[in-house]
C-alpha cells in the first residue's frame, strides 16, 4: 500500500506539467530501497514514455482525409499538418510533456532519497548502485524525448543559444521551470547517460531494467542526435562488444499478426512511445514509396507491413510484438550507427561490413548479394536509405530528417488533404513542436518561436 500511495503521490503532482505544486506531507515517503525499486519497476510511467508526437510529426506514414477528419482530437489534426500552435490537447494527460517530466520526478525523487540511504551489507549496496543508475538512466531518456519533440535540431553554431528544455534536476516542486539550452540540454543527458554507466549492472533478469549496454546505445543515440558522429560510433561499438546478435528474419512468420516477438534477441533495453491515434494501425498508412522501395526478397516487407486490401498497407512490425510501438535500444539500430560513423570518418570498408553483417540477416536466404561500393558518399547515402527501412516507427526518423536538413539534405514533408498540400519545409521553427499552451499559461517560461 505505501508503494502505491508513493505512485499515486508522484502522478498526481507531474500532472501539473509544470511541476510547481507542493506534494501533500501526509502522503507516504519513500525511505527505503524497496519502495525506490518499486517507482524503477513503475513500467507504465518509465518505459512507456514520450515518442509519439514526433513519430506522428515524420514521413513514415500519411492519412487518408477520412483518417484525417475521423480523428477524435482537434490537436491530433493539427498535429499532422505541423501547425504553429494548438498541437496538444489543453489540460491533458496524454502528450510527452507530461509522461516525460512524470519520469523526471520519479527519478529525481529517487536520487534524492538514495542519498539518505547508507547501504550496510552487500545485497543492499548492490541494489542501491542499481537503482542509481537507474535514475539517471530513465531521466536521461525523458529529457532525450523531450529534446526530440520541442527543440530544434542541435546545431554547433547555435545551440547554446537555441531554446531547450526545462531540466528538472531537484524534486522539489516549487522550482519554477526555466528552458536551459539545447548545449545545456544535451550536455545534462549525456552527462546523466556517463555517469550511470558505472552503477548499472552488465546484465538483467528483466529487460525493462537498464544495463550498460542500453546506457551505451542511448548515447550512440544522443550522439549521433548532435552529428557528433565519431563519439556515436564509439558508443554504437560499446554496446554491440556486449550484444551483436541479430534476428535472422528467415526465423520469423510473415503471416503472424506481429512476427518480431517481444524481449527478442536484438532488445538491448524496452521502451514503448505513447502513441496518439493518428499513428495507431487502423489510421495509419505506410508512406507507398517507402513500401515500394524493400526488394521482393527483403523479408522486411512481408515482416514489418500488412496489406489492408485496399492498396495501402500498415506497420506491424514492432518490436515489441504487439501494436505498442517500440523506441528502445536494439541492436540493429547500433550497427546502423557504427556504419554511419566509420563512413564518415573515413572508414568505408568499416561501414559496408556493418551493412552487411545487418541485411544478410534481412533478406531471404540465398537471395542477399553482399553490397560492395568504395565510394564514402554512395556507401552513406546507402546506410541511410537502409536506416529509414530498418527503422520504421521506432521514433528516430523525425530527429533524422532534424538533423540531415542540418547537413544541408533539404527534406521536405509533405501531406495532402482533400487536395490540399501541406509543406514543412527544411529547418522550419515547426521542427520544435509548440509547447502545451497550457504550460506556457501556468509556467511563464518562453514558448518556441514562430
Amino acid at each position: 500500500m505505501k508503494n502505491l500511495i508513493i505512485i499515486i503521490m508522484m502522478g498526481l503532482i507531474s500532472c501539473t506539467k509544470y511541476l510547481d505544486i507542493k506534494p501533500d506531507k501526509t502522503l507516504a515517503v519513500p525511505d527505503k530501497l524497496a519502495d525506490l525499486q518499486a517507482m524503477m519497476d513503475n513500467y507504465s510511467s518509465l518505459n512507456v514514455s514520450g515518442g509519439g508526437s514526433s513519430e506522428a510529426s515524420s514521413d513514415n506514414y500519411y492519412l487518408t482525409y477520412t483518417s484525417w477528419t475521423g480523428l477524435s482530437q482537434e490537436n491530433y489534426r493539427r498535429l499532422y499538418t505541423w501547425e504553429k500552435d494548438n498541437v496538444f490537447a489543453i489540460n491533458s494527460s496524454s502528450n510527452e510533456w507530461y509522461y516525460d517530466y512524470q519520469a523526471v520526478g520519479f527519478t529525481n525523487t529517487v536520487l534524492e532519497n538514495l542519498n539518505k540511504i547508507n547501504p550496510t551489507l552487500a545485497a543492499d549496496t548492490l541494489q542501491w548502485n542499481n537503482l542509481k543508475g537507474t535514475a539517471l538512466f530513465f531521466r536521461s531518456r525523458a529529457f532525450l524525448n523531450l529534446l526530440s519533440v520541442w527543440a530544434l535540431a542541435y546545431d554547433e553554431k547555435t545551440a547554446t543559444t537555441d531554446l531547450g528544455i526545462p531540466l528538472r534536476l531537484s524534486a522539489n516542486f516549487n522550482e519554477t521551470s526555466v528552458r536551459a539550452s539545447v548545449e545545456q540540454s544535451y550536455r545534462q543527458v549525456l552527462q546523466d547517460l556517463k555517469a550511470s554507466i558505472p552503477y548499472l549492472p552488465a546484465n538483467t533478469i528483466l529487460p525493462m531494467r537498464p544495463v550498460k549496454a542500453a546506457a551505451y546505445g542511448l548515447l550512440a543515440r544522443a550522439y549521433l542526435q548532435m552529428r557528433r558522429y565519431t563519439e556515436a560510433g564509439l558508443y554504437a561499438d560499446s554496446c554491440l562488444q556486449v550484444n551483436s546478435r541479430l534476428l535472422d528474419y528467415n526465423s520469423l512468420s510473415s503471416t503472424a499478426s506481429y512476427p518480431i516477438s517481444q524481449f527478442n534477441t536484438e532488445v538491448v533495453w524496452e521502451g514503448l512511445m505513447q502513441s496518439p491515434s493518428l499513428i495507431s494501425m487502423s489510421n495509419a498508412k505506410i508512406d507507398s514509396m517507402l513500401y515500394l522501395s524493400y526488394e521482393a526478397t527483403d523479408l522486411r516487407k512481408g515482416i514489418y507491413f500488412k496489406s489492408n486490401n485496399d492498396g495501402t498497407y500498415a506497420f506491424k512490425g514492432s518490436y515489441d510484438g504487439s501494436a505498442s510501438l517500440f523506441n528502445g535500444v536494439a541492436i540493429d539500430e547500433m550497427y546502423l550507427t557504427r556504419a554511419e560513423s566509420r563512413v564518415r570518418g573515413n572508414n568505408t570498408n568499416g561501414a559496408v561490413a556493418d551493412l552487411n553483417t545487418l541485411l544478410q540477416k534481412r533478406y531471404k536466404t540465398g537471395t542477399y548479394s553482399n553490397y560492395a561500393e568504395t565510394d564514402a558518399a554512395k556507401v552513406l547515402q546507402k546506410i541511410l536509405t537502409e536506416r529509414r527501412k530498418e527503422l520504421v516507427m521506432r521514433d528516430l526518423r523525425w530527429m533524422d530528417i532534424k538533423r540531415l536538413n542540418k547537413e544541408g539534405y533539404t527534406i521536405t514533408l509533405k501531406r495532402i488533404l482533400n487536395g490540399i498540400t501541406y509543406e514543412l519545409p527544411p529547418n522550419d521553427l515547426r521542427y520544435a513542436l509548440a509547447i502545451p499552451e497550457d504550460v506556457i499559461a501556468l509556467s511563464g517560461m518562453q514558448p518556441n518561436p514562430r
